[in-house]
């Protein structure tokens, strides 16, 4: 199913035209509201006027994650507060949180966005829809939230928390779709299991999932242990929230909602533009935001870039699998590491549940890596009470980490249940050097 086919499914050329047309109305819009902006835009001698097509954009600057925190809290606002009906936030760990307004435009725009992407999963009016992101200033939960609302689906406002109501609700109420992470998804797996209710007791088909890095791995245990199809959902609050770009039936890729968002792939190092089809970082620029216009942001997530036309009858461009992040790239001993490699070993093996955490540690000037690694319950219960098995296993999964890795980590196999859970974003890794 097709939400919008008007926009999801116009030739390149109307496309490109449109685009055009928008990316000079945001450049003048920020040249003109936004002091950051407008110095940025004179650094490097450009006004509007210089913007005319969508070829012109390699012209404008940068934006970066350190921008929106330096000019914290309103600095980067483009419209007089009395226009922002809704303000999101990161947590701000490292600094300032990331402040995001939205004015009703915005919202607007958002929902629009989000109910495409639900359509392309099959979700309609007659599905009762459970939203587990977290509701509040993360914007996971209100995003879903208002595309399940805009396409006429029933909403189930669960958020996080309380995950053994959560799995009556979905029983008692016929449920049949879900959008939350993908760990906080085998936690709901786990604890059904623990609850004695089988897959076959509920209704879901639907699983929407994002927020964290995933792989196909995740994908398929996901589905075989909940009974859904599972899809990709992408997005970023600096960019808008979830619904920037989402797999259709045909999962080849993600389209991204280019009208709204416009793309780009460049060379983390060199900042140049990298051709289609090659790993490299991805850029947004927002076309129609009103609230807090974003140029040329990078995301720092790596990925590809595909053009032409889906066998959906989708034409946009569809973006491949986050492959790791160019910020938080480990490098361990001269190696880059990134923890996709780590989990599409583990789950790749049919003794490790999908959990695990990367300790990295610096010690006699040597970078260290450990793994601890989950074993799953039926294999546990068949003798991993004695150190021989359990020693056997860590050889083993320390032997295809090195062939992946190029680099030795020590394994640690833990009982099953004993990593930390979470119900949101998931932490995969520790790295105790930036303390040392």
């Amino acid at each position: 199913m097709i939400w919008n086919k008007t926009n999801e499914c116009m030739s390149e050329d109307e496309r490109r035209s449109l685009q055009g047309k928008r990316l000079h109305k945001v450049v003048d819009h920020v040249y003109h509201n936004v002091p950051f902006y407008r110095n940025a835009l004179q650094e490097v001698d450009i006004t509007p006027g210089d913007i005319n097509d969508i070829e012109d954009i390699t012209k404008l600057p940068f934006t970066v994650k350190q921008n929106l925190r330096d000019n914290y809290p309103f600095g980067l606002q483009a419209v007089p507060q009395s226009e922002i009906i809704r303000v999101h936030a990161s947590s701000g760990t490292t600094g300032n949180p990331t402040i995001v307004g939205y004015t009703r435009s915005d919202i607007a725009v958002w929902s629009e966005c989000m109910s495409r992407c639900l359509t392309s999963y099959g979700v309609g009016r007659n599905d009762i829809f459970s939203v587990a992101y977290g509701y509040g200033l993360f914007t996971g939960g209100l995003g879903v939230h208002y595309g399940v609302e805009n396409m006429g689906a029933s909403v189930l406002p669960v958020s996080t928390g309380n995950t053994e109501k959560h799995i009556r609700l979905l029983k008692d109420l016929g449920v049949t779709g879900i959008a939350c992470t993908p760990s906080y998804a085998l936690h709901l797996a786990e604890t059904m299991e623990s609850m004695g209710i089988v897959k076959d007791k509920i209704k879901l088909r639907t699983g929407v999932f994002g927020a964290e890095p995933w792989t196909e791995n995740m994908r398929h245990e996901i589905e075989e242990r909940l009974g859904v199809k599972a899809y990709n959902l992408y997005g970023l609050s600096e960019i808008m929230g979830p619904c920037v770009s989402y797999e259709c039936e045909c999962q080849n890729g993600s389209h991204i909602n280019e009208d709204h968002f416009y793309p780009e792939i460049i060379d983390p190092v060199t900042l140049k533009p990298l051709p289609d089809g090659q790993v490299g970082e991805l850029v947004f620029t927002t076309l129609t935001k009103e609230g807090m216009p974003m140029l040329r942001y990078r995301t720092r997530d790596l990925c590809s870039i595909t053009r032409g036309k889906c066998s959906c009858g989708r034409t946009s461009v569809r973006m491949g699998k986050i492959l790791g992040r160019s910020d938080d790239m480990l490098i361990i001993r001269g190696i880059n590491v990134f923890p996709s490699q780590v989990e599409s070993v583990i789950l790749g093996m049919p003794e490790c549940a999908p959990r695990f955490l990367l300790i990295v540690d610096r010690i006699n000037n040597l970078d260290t890596l450990t793994v601890q690694v989950e074993v799953r319950q039926e294999y546990f219960a068949q003798g991993f009470d004695t150190f021989e098995p359990i020693m056997e296993l860590e050889k083993k999964i320390a032997a295809r980490l090195k062939s992946v890795l190029s680099i030795s980590a020590r394994v640690q196999v833990k009982a099953p249940n004993t990593l930390d859970r979470s119900e949101g974003k998931s932490i995969f890794v520790i790295d105790n050097r930036i303390l040392k």
